[in-house]
C-alpha cells in the first residue's frame, strides 16, 4: 500500500457512542394504544348517538384523528433524534441530529478535553465536555446511570488517548 493510500485510510475510532431518547413504547404498543383510543371513541360515539346527540360523532372522529396523528408525529420525530460522540484522529467529535433530520457537528481537541459530570439535586446530572474555556453538554437524553456510564467510558478513552501504552515485542523479556 502506498503512502497516499495510508493517509486516505479511515482511522479506527478510540471511542464511539450513540445516544438516543428513550422510546416509551414499541410499534406494537402504539398500535394497541391507537386501537384502545378508537374503541373508546366508538363506544362514546354510539352512546351519544343513541341519546340523540349525533353531532358529537364528528368531533369524536376528529379527536381520534388528532390523537393518532400526534402519536405518530411524536414517534417519527423522536426516532430521528440522536447524538454521536467519536474520538478519532486527535479530535473529539459531537454530531447531533435534530427531529427534522438536520445534523450539526462540533469538533474538539481531544488532548485538552475533560469530562465533567455535575450533580444537580432533584434533577438528572449534567454531563459536559470542557475544552479550554468552552464546554458543550452531551447525553441530554440519558438518565442518571447512563450518564455516569458514558462519563466513565469517555474518561477512560481520553486517558488512553493522552497516555498511550506502547508495546514493542522486541523489548519483552
Amino acid at each position: 500500500m502506498s503512502h497516499a493510500q495510508d493517509a486516505a485510510a479511515p482511522e479506527t475510532p478510540l471511542f464511539d457512542a450513540v445516544t438516543t431518547p428513550h422510546q416509551s413504547g414499541t410499534p406494537l404498543g402504539l398500535r394497541v394504544l391507537v386501537g384502545l383510543v378508537v374503541l373508546a371513541s366508538a363506544g362514546l360515539t354510539a352512546l351519544f348517538w343513541a341519546l340523540g346527540a349525533w353531532p358529537v360523532a364528528g368531533f369524536m372522529g376528529l379527536e381520534v384523528v388528532l390523537v393518532v396523528g400526534l402519536l405518530r408525529a411524536h414517534r417519527r420525530w423522536s426516532d430521528r433524534l440522536a447524538e454521536r460522540i467519536t474520538l478519532s484522529g486527535g479530535r473529539l467529535r459531537v454530531e447531533r441530529t435534530d427531529r427534522r433530520g438536520r445534523r450539526r457537528s462540533l469538533a474538539l481537541d481531544a488532548y485538552w478535553a475533560r469530562v465533567v459530570l455535575t450533580p444537580r439535586p432533584g434533577r438528572v446530572s449534567e454531563l459536559r465536555l470542557a475544552v479550554r474555556g468552552r464546554s458543550v453538554e452531551i447525553g441530554g437524553f440519558l438518565g442518571e446511570e447512563d450518564k455516569a456510564d458514558l462519563a466513565r467510558a469517555l474518561g477512560r478513552a481520553l486517558r488512553a488517548y493522552r497516555e498511550p501504552v506502547f508495546d514493542n515485542p522486541q523489548l519483552r523479556p
